[in-house]
């Protein structure tokens, strides 16, 4: 009789045992299925959130173009905006890609060399101390022939790479592409991002212009073989007090009365093209939509769209 009593205990320790572990497991599984579900809302409405910064984004870029012939740093839209409830946060950048030099423009639509731009992207990479090679090389990848220039590389050469593939023979259609062109690695693109886009001022342009009102110093100071880095940094003073209306207006800069006639043809006071971040959070749930937009006048094409 002892010997059944204690039998049957063990069995009823064993019998709870497992209905601890089933019911812990059921719990368990309850609470990940939760979870997981309220994350995946999470993550929506964070997407949505961010999204919809995008679309503010371009609203806000089309009234502030339609309302002045100019866009300079020192505009609205140029302010980070961060808006916070108690549901998350979103917080909406915009930076101008017209502020750079639009390295497709080296290169004519008809394959010939824009000797002007190529002269900038040289003095550019120079200053940025970056091999010069590297011009040579997206020129061969966007020209249509088959001429390797000297510090370039054709088809041949990327057909002998694993995996291989050929020059492009057109122009760049996003940054990213350029990690296919010989010469360039991760550490050269995030060091020329800030200064280089491949996104023309306007469809069809043979070549873009660069905004003198937003772009960097180190750029301004590239766009003329006579230009100095002391005439750079006088632009930049000029335009903190006051955008740069016209083109011509920069030849009333001290220094820059001839160089100003010069580059006329380079420059403009007018961006279009724009890079939008939004980033929105909800509760620990974060989603990033990189954009970039042409906004000409109440249109707006999107070019790029990334989400994070």
């Amino acid at each position: 009789m002892k010997g059944e009593r204690g039998f049957a205990l063990v069995i009823t320790l064993i019998i709870t045992a497992l209905l601890v572990a089933v019911t812990t497991e059921f719990i368990h599984e309850v609470f990940v299925e939760t979870s997981l579900r309220h994350g995946y809302e999470d993550a929506q409405q964070a997407s949505l959130l961010a999204e919809s910064g995008v679309q503010g984004g371009i609203k806000v870029l089309k009234l502030a173009l339609a309302s002045q012939g100019y866009t300079s740093a020192l505009d609205g839209w140029a302010a980070p905006q961060v808006f916070q409830d108690e549901k998350g946060s979103l917080q909406i950048s915009i930076s101008e890609e017209s502020a750079k030099l639009d390295i497709n423009s080296i290169v004519f639509p008809n394959g010939t060399l824009n000797e002007d731009y190529y002269g900038i992207a040289e003095r550019l990479l120079e200053k940025l101390e970056l091999p010069m090679d590297l011009v040579d090389a997206v020129a061969d990848w966007i020209d249509s022939d088959d001429s390797t220039r000297a510090g370039g590389a054709e088809s041949p050469f990327y057909q002998a790479l694993s995996p291989s593939y050929v020059a492009k023979s057109a122009p760049l259609e996003t940054y990213e592409e350029l990690r296919m062109v010989s010469g360039f690695n991760e550490t050269i693109l995030r060091k020329l991002h800030p200064y280089v886009t491949v996104y023309p001022e306007s469809r069809g342009a043979p070549y873009s212009k660069v905004n003198i009102n937003t772009a960097s110093e180190e750029l301004l100071a590239t766009l003329d073989e006579q230009m100095t880095d002391d005439l750079a940094g006088r632009i930049i003073a000029y335009r903190k007090q006051t955008p740069i209306k016209t083109p011509s207006e920069l030849t009333q800069i001290a220094g820059m009365e001839s160089i100003g006639i010069a580059v006329q043809g380079k420059i403009s006071v007018k961006g279009t093209v724009f890079r939008i971040q939004s980033r929105a959070q909800v509760k620990d749930t974060v989603r990033i939509i990189e954009a970039v937009v042409r906004v000409d006048g109440t249109n707006s094409t999107l070019l790029y769209w990334r989400e994070l």
